[in-house]
């Protein structure tokens, strides 16, 4: 974890969402996600709505298209998909660059992580390789910060725990930034505060400057 004075105590944590939060990237990701399903799995059923899934994960998601498709070798297909993915968003990163931050994400970040109260981490619905790749292409710190994904868990509330999982406890509170209603929903479970980002809940545009 990042270096601070021993004499300061961590007094909350902020945890960061990926997609449409911190990056401009849900469109791309949910593309690239699609076809590599379709790439692996052909041409399956998908339900209406993202919402309509019980876990909206990458891993939660395609266990649902699986089983609702009566597919069998579940651990083969999710280990394809996932590999299929992963090559597409790194092939997708070479040839058009890194992904636009939502305004002001980074520097609020930066801030965040240097501050001497507060512990920083990502906790997200997509795969580690692909968050990875999305971070570091942008230039979001992260080998020292604490990245929770659907590797580990499909649902969100056991992957936004395990991101604050290594971090300093108990604190005054923890907040989250996502743009799902699928975040609002298992920051209410949690009793985390949420904050919404982007139009979809009626959340901030922008990240404000931190003094």
């Amino acid at each position: 974890m990042k270096m601070r004075d021993t004499q300061a105590a961590v007094t909350s944590i902020a945890v960061f969402d990926i997609d449409g939060t911190l990056l401009d990237s849900s469109d791309v990701d949910f593309k690239l996600y699609m076809e590599s399903v379709q790439a692996v799995l052909g041409d399956v059923e998908f339900r209406d709505d993202w919402a309509a899934y019980e876990h909206v994960s990458d891993l939660g998601i395609l266990r649902s298209i699986i089983r609702d498709n009566g597919l069998s070798h579940e651990a083969a297909l999710i280990a394809q998909v996932k590999r299929v993915f992963v090559q597409s968003m790194d092939d997708y990163l070479q040839t058009h660059g890194p992904f636009n931050e939502v305004p002001g994400a980074l520097d609020f970040v930066r801030a965040l992580r240097r501050s001497s109260d507060t512990d920083v981490a990502y906790a997200t619905g997509g795969w580690k390789a692909t968050a990875t790749l999305k971070l570091q292409a942008s230039g979001f710190p992260l080998d020292d910060l604490p990245l929770a994904t659907s590797d580990e868990y499909e649902d969100r509330v056991s992957i936004m725990r395990s991101a604050v999982s290594a971090l300093s406890q108990p604190v005054s509170g923890i907040t989250y930034y996502g743009d799902g209603i699928w975040d609002q929903l298992a920051c209410e479970q949690l009793g985390w505060n949420f904050v919404a980002v982007g139009k979809r809940l009626g959340g901030i545009e922008a990240f404000e400057p931190i003094a």
